[in-house]
């Protein structure tokens, strides 16, 4: 377990005011906010890290103890999931069954990838309005692999690129009717090339 600050970590500007680049992300056409913004403060770092979610000394795995109904498609592998609402026009999030994380996922699981990935994108963008699909891996909150999938609606280019969450995150929730149609066309998609849709 690391207990010292790395390299980099030694030379960030920990606790002292950090200016916004005029020529920066808040100047780009996709950032959300306007008006006046200050950058926080670093906050010294925690070593070790605490375990997150699933990994040994954390909390139990909840992907681990989630059933089939939890999710909108799943198969002998890998399972699909949503959330309770968004404000974007999909939002999905991609598990395989096995806990684990991207360096021990197995190499059969692995291979599968690809494929599976266009899989999601066409179920996506078959629900028609979509420009883009952005997928992303952060997990810091888990130790069980997940993929975001986020859907950019056709013509909002303000929502373009590394700000479509962030957009997710202060735009209006869709309607439950609505979102819960569109969940169940994106497992329909799935389940149309194999696997089982839930919803």
């Amino acid at each position: 377990m690391t207990t010292e600050p790395s390299d980099y970590v030694k030379h960030l500007p920990i606790g002292q005011e950090i200016p916004f680049d005029a020529d920066g992300i808040p100047g780009w056409e996709i950032f959300p906010f306007e008006g006046d913004l200050r950058v926080r403060k670093l906050q010294p770092p925690v070593l070790p890290e605490p375990p997150r979610n699933g990994a040994p000394g954390g909390t139990p795995c909840s992907p681990c103890a989630w059933t089939d109904s939890d999710y909108i498609w799943t198969d002998e592998h890998w399972r699909l999931r949503t959330f309770p609402e968004a404000s974007i026009p999909a939002l999905v999030m991609l598990e395989p069954r096995v806990h684990c994380d991207l360096a021990d996922l197995p190499a059969e699981r692995a291979v599968e990838l690809g494929a599976l990935f266009q899989r999601v994108e066409r179920a996506i963008v078959g629900l028609g309005g979509i420009a883009r699909v952005h997928v992303a891996r952060f997990g810091d909150g888990g130790d069980h692999l997940h993929w975001w999938f986020s859907a950019r609606p056709e013509g909002m280019l303000q929502m373009r690129g590394s700000c479509l969450l962030i957009w997710e995150d202060v735009l209006p929730k869709i309607e439950a009717e609505r979102w819960a149609e569109t969940n169940r066309k994106i497992a329909a998609a799935m389940a149309a090339d194999g696997g089982t849709a839930h919803v």
